[in-house]
């Protein structure tokens, strides 16, 4: 135990031991972590308090299965379109009016929390794609501890593409951030995070074999430990950039997922809004894109499709036939990807005998440039394809 903890720390310890609930122990824990001072003789003390945490989170989650014989009623929202982005935010900040005016869904309006009482989707046509948008009902203070159906509407979150964050600029928006990001913490949730670069490839035999050791800011002998009680034995690991133990230990955690997000500041010609935002834009603007919106009034709704749309992490590619005019509507891919990705989108047949590609676009030097398979394509690009 290091000897100059705070008070807040020990009164935090002292909580955890008399906890009798997961949840309670929870709270405490996240006390404790963070109020334990952060320097090099705390580094194992804080691993600690984050692989509990991680511990108690799944054991949470796997009583609450067994509880409702499975998980109880599904909220779960199927994917379409190019890719699904949630609307998330505290009750009464301004979804379903975002909802109505992006998409035209048929979502109840009202100047009152929790109109909404379940998922409801909708498509976003946007730049010649569809984008599925998904209204999340409001989360509450607790709902990574089971409040309000919470559970429930974070796994919502959790299988999205990304996360659209809508604040409430007539409110205090950095305290709803605050609440917010509290609950996608205790959910797993990372949000414009991304995994530490450590790639694990289990063998048959062999041990353990650690490549890149020279990237690890602590003790190896600490992440031999954390292999082992992951129950791996013999792998090769691959630290392919500098890590401290924590982020070695968020990369073994297969509970953690990794979002991208945007936050969109509604509300916007509300009184006081011009202060809210100026505060936000100074707590979050190196986090997070923001977008400042009146769903009420419609203003700056195309900026905000905008952001979606490069949200959603997707480019459009049109393909054309020898000889013929590029097809309508554009194939929506996702960024990265590669002639035998678009081949592969078209038929199996396309990606079996593809022989070379033409390009025409921002990807190549000049128009109806020859490319093999592994060309990366980029938005608005132009494709066709050769086969045997």
């Amino acid at each position: 135990m290091p000897t100059n903890v705070t008070a807040e720390y020990l009164a935090a310890e002292e909580e955890y031991r008399n906890a009798r609930t997961i949840p309670e122990k929870i709270r405490a824990l996240e006390k404790m972590y963070a109020t334990v001072p952060k320097h090099k003789g705390t580094e194992k003390l804080r691993l600690q308090i984050k692989r509990k945490l991680s511990e108690l989170r799944k054991e949470l989650e796997k009583q609450r299965q067994m509880k409702k014989g499975g998980g109880g009623p599904s909220l779960a929202v199927r994917k379409e379109g190019a890719a699904q982005i949630v609307l998330v935010g505290l009750p009464n900040v301004g979804k379903s009016s975002l909802m109505k005016k992006l998409t035209n869904v048929e979502a109840d309006v009202a100047d009152y929390a929790f109109t909404t009482v379940e998922p409801i989707p909708g498509m976003m046509h946007h730049k010649d794609v569809q984008i599925q948008l998904v209204e999340v009902p409001g989360l509450v203070e607790g709902a990574s501890l089971g409040k309000g159906m919470g559970t429930q509407l974070l796994s919502v979150i959790r299988n999205a593409d990304a996360v659209a964050i809508v604040l409430d600029l007539s409110q205090d928006p950095v305290k709803q951030m605050e609440i917010l990001l509290r609950e996608f913490e205790r959910a797993g949730i990372k949000l414009n995070r991304r995994r530490p670069r450590v790639e694990i490839k289990r063998t048959s035999m062999g041990g353990i074999v650690i490549n890149g050791v020279e990237n690890i800011r602590g003790e190896v002998s600490e992440v031999m430990r954390m292999l082992r009680d992951e129950r791996i034995h013999s792998a090769e690991v691959t630290v392919k950039e500098p890590v401290t133990l924590e982020e070695f230990a968020d990369a073994l955690d297969d509970s953690l997922v990794w979002r991208r997000a945007i936050i969109i500041a509604n509300k916007g010609d509300a009184a006081g809004s011009r202060g809210n935002y100026s505060r936000l834009l100074k707590a979050y603007a190196e986090r997070f894109k923001v977008i400042p919106v009146s769903a009420r009034r419609g203003v700056n709704l195309d900026e905000l499709k905008d952001a979606i749309y490069d949200l959603a992490g997707i480019i459009r590619i049109f393909t054309k036939s020898p000889g013929e005019e590029p097809a309508y509507p554009p194939i929506a891919m996702k960024k990265g990807s590669t002639v035998i990705d678009v081949a592969k989108k078209i038929h199996k047949e396309f990606s079996r005998n593809f022989r070379y590609a033409r390009v025409w676009g921002k990807s190549v030097k000049f128009p109806g440039q020859r490319v093999g398979a592994d060309h990366v394509l980029e938005d608005g690009d132009v494709v066709e394809i050769h086969i045997r």
